[in-house]
């Protein structure tokens, strides 16, 4: 104890009490606090007022500026892989007869083709739906397409495809469309409108006149299944009720291969009373080299603006510069990533291997073949052509 009260009320110093604090002796009570105080801070050397003063709240603003990082780089640690795909290889060349290619992937050939459905949800994504139903066009009963006037996170926005209807003729024999009015609630969780949406999208595919049997593409609109693996599909046996779709996964444009790991696109043997249009996995069953994932695959910088705040991930727009055109348009040449963000992986190899910008590829091999025969209108998703328009 460094001071204690002697028989008359006053302080009594210990001979214990070293020189730092000497002075705290003799001193009035109620200064006594502030005098341990002063006692204290004398006796810190200067490293420790840079440690306290300089690099705590400095570590503080790290987390707070780098925080999410943190979280997904940490993510092994918390959370384990999912359970494998079991992968399908995906056998095809355009001078192999469908029984054969049919008989290499295990199944048996039909008399006649199932018909098949391609169902999507439509936000503003006009230049890749173009790309996509030209490429599924000669093997697609009906297209069927659900549009809303409000985001997923309850923002209002115009009807774009009703606004471009015309540069969809050719599929106008063959389109059920369909609306819903937005809920417009900000701050619910936007997959709760997400879902609601894909529920109404079931009972327009009910009035599109799916029957069992009929093959249904459930995928967003930038995940493109190859012309000759749907016709694979509605051609042969015995393929799996649900079969997942393994795609090359792009970011930006063609130029950025990502990997090859996109899975969420699949394809189902419709059930009445069933099937229910899902974007989560439903099935171990995958088939290799399925088709194209192209993410934020925009024309100009304000689509990706909008889709930044409007998607399901809006959470991720934590800096309002990161909105900033200028700074889009940098990211998107450099191959980066628009939110900042780690990988998305489960172990730290594939974290580790997959940090900083995605190489460029110079390779157009194997693309939808009607962006190559219109290579001049759609040059944004060539490899070469980063620039975006500003409009």
């Amino acid at each position: 104890m460094w001071w204690m009260m002697n028989e008359g009320g006053g302080h009594y110093c210990s001979k214990k009490s070293d020189d730092i604090c000497g002075d705290v002796c003799g001193q009035e009570s109620s200064r006594l606090s502030m005098s341990r105080i002063r006692c204290i801070l004398r006796g810190i050397d200067f490293k420790t007022y840079i440690f306290v003063f300089v690099m705590i709240p400095t570590c503080i603003f790290g987390i707070y500026l780098h925080g999410q990082k943190i979280s997904y780089f940490l993510r092994p640690l918390w959370e384990s892989p999912p359970k494998p795909f079991h992968d399908i290889p995906h056998y095809y060349h355009e001078n192999v007869s469908m029984e054969t290619l049919c008989k290499l992937h295990g199944w048996g050939i039909r008399e006649f083709p199932r018909r098949v459905y391609d169902a999507v949800l439509f936000s503003n994504e006009v230049d890749i739906l173009t790309l996509r139903w030209q490429e599924l066009y000669p093997y697609i009963t009906q297209f069927v397409l659900l549009e809303s006037n409000s985001t997923f996170t309850g923002i209002p926005k115009p009807m774009v495809f009703a606004s471009n209807r015309d540069q969809f003729k050719f599929v106008e024999p063959r389109l059920t469309y369909g609306t819903i009015g937005g809920r417009f609630k900000k701050a619910e969780n936007p997959f709760v409108e997400e879902a609601l949406q894909r529920v109404a999208l079931d009972q327009l595919l009910k009035i599109a006149g799916i029957t069992d049997d009929d093959l249904l593409i459930m995928s967003d609109v930038d995940e493109i299944p190859s012309r000759h693996t749907i016709n694979l599909l509605r051609w042969c046996d015995d393929i799996p009720q649900v079969l997942h779709l393994r795609l090359k996964n792009y970011l930006y444009s063609f130029e950025f291969l990502v990997d090859n790991n996109s899975w969420r696109a699949s394809v189902h043997r419709y059930q009445t009373g069933k099937t229910r249009y899902a974007h989560y996995r439903q099935s171990d069953e995958i088939l290799a080299d399925a088709g194209w994932h192209c993410s934020f695959c925009f024309r100009h910088i304000s689509e990706f603006i909008f889709k930044m705040k409007a998607y399901s991930h809006n959470d991720r727009v934590r800096f309002s510069h990161y909105l900033n055109p200028k700074r889009i348009q940098r990211v998107i040449c450099k191959g980066a990533d628009l939110f900042d963000m780690l990988p998305e992986e489960y172990t730290f190899k594939e974290i580790i291997g997959k940090m900083g910008p995605i190489p460029h590829s110079y390779s157009a091999v194997h693309l939808p073949s009607f962006l190559l025969e219109n290579a001049d209108k759609y040059k944004f998703l060539l490899p070469g052509n980063c620039i975006r328009e500003s409009g």
